[in-house]
């Protein structure tokens, strides 16, 4: 089966937790705080991998999760990081977010893209330590780990691309210029999945060729099975336009030309200007020496070929012209070309206040969402430290300019606390 467009959620691991500890050895009274800090949590990284050609592997996992970090030890110990989540997908798939900004392009193989970071881990009682807390009991849990919903989009690395109306032939060339042997029959949509094949020009030069799945009159409005490939189009430098030059159903060559430019104007103008050239395909029939003289009337700019891929004939000066198209086409980028994104939760907002249906004001979101997460609310010094960061947020204020007084009950992120002003 070939998959070329899933969703999946990715999440990073959780920091670990830093730790208190003191140094209790013999013959060393004052040991002093040794707890050391927590690891990262892991990374999810994309990877590109020429083995795969489909999505299908991910297409049935809907979550994918990093391994949280370890905790901090004793004895200044730090924390293992967590293992990082390495998938690996097909060269030429791009991930988005769910407002569909491109996050990573996967061209090369071995291309790796951490797409989302694990969360750091927690500091342990050893990084709390000041000239007026030189034995503090206090120590950070791990930074959670992110949560991000992505898509990911196959689009077939290829130099050219065979397009056509279904039955044009696009199949029998591709069989016959490269060592691709797709299933062939005597009925439209034979081929229902993009097939790549390398092929050599009479120049010497090689290049990669994909075979789409025919396009119909609609296909850019979800009609027929072309739609679901017009991507790979998008990835092509030079369109070979199969054209059936005595089609059995009485269409015009002329009007099958324009029907499959008309689909790719509609969804995505920009593939109008990829270097296009016309293989008037059938030409061993006897209708189409006529059709062959009105195609070239009505697209007299358009390079033409007439050839016979069942009859393997004329093949040779298509070929040549496709590669020296390929010359002048646009290069594929660079990895410099390309970049990727760090996700980062947003913070631009510290919290958010709003009073709930009970009547209790709520405080959530944010900075101060990532702070209540790594505040071990067990030990004094932390709920301590918290208070004060309230205060640095400006939570406080905020809940007095709303009329919050001494003693009313006041929720941070899902927990309940009495103001004291």
């Amino acid at each position: 089966m070939f998959v070329d467009l899933v969703n999946v959620e990715l999440e990073s691991g959780k920091g670990g937790d830093g730790i208190v500890a003191f140094r209790r050895e013999k013959y060393v009274p004052k040991g002093g705080p040794s707890g050391g800090d927590g690891g990262r949590g892991g990374h999810v990284i994309i990877e590109g991998h020429e083995g795969l050609s489909t999505l299908l592997d991910i297409r049935y996992k809907k979550k994918f999760k990093a391994e949280d970090g370890i905790n901090g030890q004793n004895k200044k110990r730090h924390g293992r990081n967590g293992e990082d989540l390495i998938i690996q997908v097909p060269l030429g798939t791009q991930v988005r977010n769910e407002e569909g900004a491109l996050i990573a392009d996967i061209i090369h193989q071995g291309q790796q893209v951490p797409v989302v970071y694990g969360g750091r881990g927690g500091r342990g009682n050893v990084k709390f330590v000041t000239a007026h807390n030189t034995a503090p009991k206090i120590a950070e849990k791990g930074e959670p780990g992110r949560v991000l919903a992505v898509s990911m989009e196959l689009k077939l690395l290829a130099d050219v691309g065979l397009i056509g109306l279904p039955s044009a032939g696009k199949s029998t060339l591709i069989s016959v210029i490269s060592a691709v042997k797709p299933k062939i029959a005597a009925y439209p949509f034979t081929t229902l999945v993009p097939n790549l094949g390398m092929v050599q020009a009479p120049d010497g030069k090689n290049f990669v060729v994909a075979d789409m799945p025919g396009l119909i009159e609609g296909a850019s409005e979800g009609s027929g099975l072309g739609y679901q490939f017009l991507r790979h189009i998008e990835r092509t430098r030079v369109l070979v336009h199969v054209v059936d030059m005595a089609p059995m159903d009485g269409t015009s060559p002329v009007d099958a030309v324009k029907i499959i430019l008309d689909e790719l104007k509609a969804y995505n103008p920009d593939l109008i200007n990829l270097p296009r050239l016309i293989a008037a395909n059938k030409m061993d029939l006897p209708e189409a020496e006529d059709n062959l003289k009105a195609l070239k009337e009505a697209y007299p700019d358009m390079a033409i070929f007439p050839i016979s891929a069942y009859q393997k004939e004329n093949l040779e000066p298509l070929l040549f012209e496709t590669s020296k198209y390929l010359e002048l086409a646009k290069q594929v980028p660079k990895d410099d070309d390309y970049y990727y994104y760090k996700y980062e939760e947003s913070l631009d907002v510290p919290f958010e206040l709003e009073r709930a249906d009970d009547g209790v004001y709520e405080v959530y979101g944010g900075e101060l969402e990532r702070i209540f997460k790594m505040t071990v609310f067990e030990q004094d010094q932390a709920v301590r430290r918290f208070s004060r960061q309230l205060k640095r947020l400006g939570v406080d204020q905020a809940l007095r300019d709303h009329g919050v007084k001494n003693g009313d009950t006041v929720r941070i992120c899902g927990a309940e606390f009495d103001f004291k002003d």
